[in-house]
């Protein structure tokens, strides 16, 4: 027999937290127990949920709702299909709305896990791509997209590429219109592009947003990768893990997909109720299939706690999930000053992604673009923002806009 196992987290100032467990796991599984006539028992045992731990946190003098417990209960595989909507329902349908509960975690069984390739490129596939292997990469945003034009949108891209970026994405909420159809957008901003890489000698990826209706998503994508695209953007949320897994999985999409956070402020901040941010943007956007995965960052103008932020790393590049690494992208509120404190937080294996930071710039979008570029050199060789900026005009007017993070 093999087995997921689920963690939640339950408050509950009064509950027998032993008995709670064992009712989730009957209820989630058997659905009774001891109502089961004895000759059905046998039969049924092997869909019978277990608990595996139950841990009473009771604080002496507790207040009121600090009372809680971390529960565990094992899932039979038997029970659920091998995907992940199948698994979200059996772990947390219809406990998701019993009370004060919070899924904190889920381990997947080797059997639940060999139904999924996880990210077709992953961290090194895209490394490979743009062949940049002993640093962070770097990735802006469109802004102000909506109501632009081909050739307007065509001049921000082509700035953005000038300022020395290895990617550029759509705006998650740049969807098919008239003005930007997707085919259209992909081969003006490559011709851009190509432009960009004969005075900067750097390759680039392109991330275009993919929407429309869950029917036609991958004839979009095919039609976005015929007209050049080198890379998809995801509102994964929005459609569902199954959606992003059959266009992962999917041969004829064979470019890296980046996985946008939309809604998921929804689901994870709360302490008592939701996912956790690890589970919902770490190990199941992994599974699922993203080569890159965007999150808030806890530096900026969307903050996720520190923690909550580390954990997430950890899942998209642990080596406990035997599928391909997927790139973390701490996003929102990120400027050149900032880039000491992502390394030092995530290391190299991660996108520094940022909006306003390059196109507010004082001194435009391409010297926004320049500054992170000095930004990130100098974090990599240990010398002080301040230092590199005496000699680099662009770092040094971000850094009197935004300040240097210590």
């Amino acid at each position: 027999m093999s087995y997921c196992i689920a963690t939640y987290r339950l408050y509950d100032d009064k509950a027998d937290f032993a008995k709670k467990a064992q009712s989730i796991a009957v209820g989630m599984t058997a659905g009774s127990w001891t109502d089961l006539p004895a000759a059905r028992h046998e039969s049924m045992q092997k869909h019978l949920g277990h608990v595996v731990k139950v841990d009473v946190h009771e604080p002496e003098n507790a207040a009121p709702g600090e009372r809680y417990a971390d529960i565990s209960i094992a899932y039979p595989d038997i029970n659920f299909s091998r995907d992940i909507p199948a698994l979200l329902v059996t772990v947390f349908g219809k406990i998701s709305m019993d009370g004060k509960i919070k899924l904190t975690d889920l381990d997947f069984s080797e059997p639940f896990l060999s139904g999924f390739p996880g990210p077709k490129f992953g961290v090194e596939g895209v490394r490979n791509l743009l062949g940049v292997h002993d640093r962070p990469l770097l990735m802006s945003i469109f802004k102000s997209v909506i109501g632009h034009n081909l050739e307007e949108l065509q001049e921000q891209f082509y700035k953005q590429a000038v300022g020395g970026v290895d990617l550029i994405k759509d705006d998650e909420i740049l969807f098919e219109n008239p003005l930007t159809p997707i085919e259209k957008r992909v081969e003006v901003c490559l011709k851009a592009a190509e432009e960009a890489q004969k005075e900067t000698g750097k390759k680039l990826l392109y991330l275009t947003n993919l929407t429309g209706h869950t029917s036609q998503l991958k004839q979009q994508a095919v039609k976005a990768i015929a007209a050049g695209a080198s890379g998809l953007l995801f509102n994964v949320l929005s459609y569902g893990y199954d959606v992003l897994y059959e266009l992962s999985s999917d041969p004829d999409i064979n470019v890296p997909i980046a996985a946008h956070p939309a809604l998921a402020g929804a689901l994870y901040p709360s302490p008592t109720y939701g996912i956790s941010a690890s589970v919902l943007l770490g190990k199941l956007m992994r599974i699922a299939g993203a080569d890159l995965v965007l999150f808030p960052s806890p530096y900026g103008s969307v903050v996720m706690p520190r923690e909550e932020n580390l954990a997430i790393r950890t899942e998209l590049l642990s080596d406990s999930l035997p599928v391909r690494k997927s790139m973390p992208v701490p996003s929102a509120g990120i400027h050149p000053g900032l880039v000491p404190l992502i390394l030092r937080d995530f290391g190299t294996e991660v996108v520094v992604n940022a909006g306003g930071g390059i196109h507010g710039h004082p001194m435009g979008t391409i010297a926004g673009g320049q500054a992170f570029v000095q930004a990130i050199d100098a974090a990599m060789r240990q010398i002080p923002l301040s230092e590199q900026g005496a000699h680099h005009p662009e770092l040094k007017a971000a850094l009197d806009a935004w300040g240097e993070s210590k």
